[in-house]
């Protein structure tokens, strides 16, 4: 897969914010023809691209970047009038992307942005996590490489989060994702169009029976935004408009346009910094499944084949989920904000497909990383709560480092992460391990390989995926899947666990798990399931007393 390249650091702190450039790409005018496969659930406004040919290039891929506004208002205004202007002299293309942006002079949080938006479209929302203090391993093989055009940190490397709404195009299916759709893909997206991006993820165990509220997901589900807002680091923000049409099928370029001109006249541009301690709601009932009486015997099942010497298992993760029922209904963009003002060194998303629940998390777990042929990915494994003074954390980090069962769950990730990638880089146990790919195609075996990782299915993944489909009774759905984007220069995806699905009407289910290995506790690991969910229920177990502060951003 990779070349041999090796680097390898353990870690106990931080890796780096990245983000993207722009300018414009086109091919010739291709003849496209549309390849037979199951359909599943038309997006409302949009084709799916993976009914499309992938041998085919489309004609044009480009991004057009408008002059500098101050506000988010006067961005939607320039926007609107872009897109009336490239009504009025279209691409002359059979298909393509086309990506409008406004750069705004201020820092604005894309999730404001969001929370101030239409419920009614599908969004969603990624935060890259940050990583200082951390060595960036993606830019050290970038300087080791001869390649002088991969050298040095990306223009767009301090892009923070990006929230959508709408979709130019989605890409779903109820067959597990494979090569042929992660080529159509890639057939919308372009490196000298970085910020083109499909956003989404795939379900933990693709093969498995779908329940009935993880359905709109399919066994995979990536979109690429209609309307976009990138917030950067260095005090500059980005509204954004893509259409994506591709006449063979049947989405032309004046169904995309009008498509995208009904999504802009609903786009708010008063956007507010809201930021609450608490959401506003109560719990009125708290179900696990399993139950506490149930999870016992599961794990000592699990330690026991474990122990056998006829079984080759020598870990397995086992989930748990918490159904949440409210007074209210939970926002789940509100809750995610409030994650996001605690989580610094994790991932925090929002993939909400068209008439769906919201699935979000806020997880500290990087699946891999790939800017242009470099890729990194990480270990890591066990959980430890922080404590209120500096001495008391130093004694659970001490604990943590010296723990026998957390260093063999650790090894048993760090290893095979190093065995799949052939690669030669908390309070978590961490490492992290880069290499380079010989060529982009690799990118999908990467995917393919890196998932299920140990730290959230087990070794040998196989036999453990057989023990957690015997053992567990609900879907995982996306819990513990990968999450995050496919770009045409960089693609990273996080694993979604530390994850909740909010419903309508229906409060929360909020997914968590812990590895099982020779050495491990039932108690100890039903209280790590408590802590790890603890981060969502803290902001809900009690009547909301706090108050809301707005701010509105001109």
């Amino acid at each position: 897969m990779a070349s041999l390249h090796l680097s390898s650091q353990f870690l106990a702190t931080k890796l780096k914010n990245s983000s993207v450039s722009i300018s414009h790409h086109s091919s010739p005018t291709p003849f496209t023809r549309l390849f037979s496969r199951k359909k599943f659930m038309s997006c409302s406004m949009s084709m799916n691209g993976c009914e499309g040919d992938f041998k085919t290039p489309l004609g044009t891929v480009e991004t057009r970047t408008m002059s500098t506004v101050l506000s988010p208002i006067a961005a939607t205004e320039r926007l609107i009038s872009a897109v009336s202007e490239l009504k009025s002299q279209p691409p002359p293309f059979s298909s393509g992307v086309v990506r409008l942006q406004v750069p705004i002079d201020q820092q604005i949080g894309a999730i404001d942005w969001l929370q101030a938006q239409s419920e009614i479209h599908p969004r969603c929302f990624f935060s890259r996590r940050s990583d200082v203090g951390r060595p960036d391993l993606l830019l050290d093989l970038a300087n080791d490489n001869d390649n002088a055009n991969e050298r040095g940190a990306s223009p767009h490397r301090d892009l923070v989060s990006v929230a959508g709404i709408g979709s130019a195009v989605f890409f779903r299916d109820l067959d597990p994702f494979s090569h042929d759709d992660w080529r159509s893909i890639r057939r919308f997206l372009s490196p000298k169009s970085p910020l083109i991006r499909a956003y989404g993820g795939m379900r933990f165990d693709p093969n498995g029976k779908i329940s009935v509220e993880w359905e709109p997901f399919g066994a995979f589900y990536f979109a690429v935004p209609q309307v976009e807002f990138n917030e950067f680091g260095g005090g500059s923000s980005m509204l954004a408009a893509t259409l994506a049409w591709d006449d063979e099928l049947s989405w032309t370029l004046e169904n995309a346009i009008e498509a995208l001109q009904e999504t802009m006249l609903q786009v708010s541009s008063v956007v507010v910094r809201l930021r609450r301690e608490s959401l506003g709601v109560s719990v009125l009932s708290k179900n696990h499944v399993p139950t506490k009486g149930a999870y016992y015997p599961a794990v000592e099942k699990a330690l026991e084949i474990i122990k056998q010497k006829s079984s080759s298992l020598s870990k397995v993760v086992l989930a748990r989920n918490s159904r949440v029922i409210t007074d209210t209904d939970i926002d789940p963009i509100a809750w995610l904000a409030q994650l996001q003002s605690e989580g610094h060194d994790a991932y925090q998303f929002c993939l909400q497909p068209p008439g769906a629940p919201a699935f979000i998390g806020n997880t500290p777990e990087r699946l891999f990383q790939r800017n242009q042929l470099g890729v990194c990915s990480e270990a890591l494994a066990a959980t430890r709560p922080r404590a209120a003074s500096t001495a008391r954390d130093m004694e659970i980090e001490r604990d943590l480092l010296t723990s026998p069962k957390d260093d063999l769950e650790f090894s048993i990730v760090r290893e095979n992460i190093r065995e799949k990638l052939n690669l030669a880089r908390v309070q978590h146990l961490y490492s992290q391990l880069a290499g380079r790919l010989r060529r982009e195609d690799d990118e999908f075996d990467i995917l393919a390989a890196l998932h299920p990782t140990p730290a959230v299915c087990g070794l040998p993944a196989e036999e453990a995926r057989l023990l957690i489909k015997e053992i567990e009774s609900f879907d995982r759905g996306m819990y513990a899947g990968p999450i995050g984007f496919f770009g045409g220069e960089e693609s990273e995806f996080a694993v979604g666990i530390r994850s909740a699905l909010v419903e309508k009407g229906l409060g929360a289910l909020i997914y968590a798990g812990t590895g099982i290995v020779a050495g491990s506790n039932p108690t100890s690991e039903w209280n790590e399931l408590d802590l790890k969910i603890s981060q969502f229920t803290k902001s809900i177990e009690y009547e909301a007393t706090a108050t809301t502060n707005l701010q509105p951003i001109n």
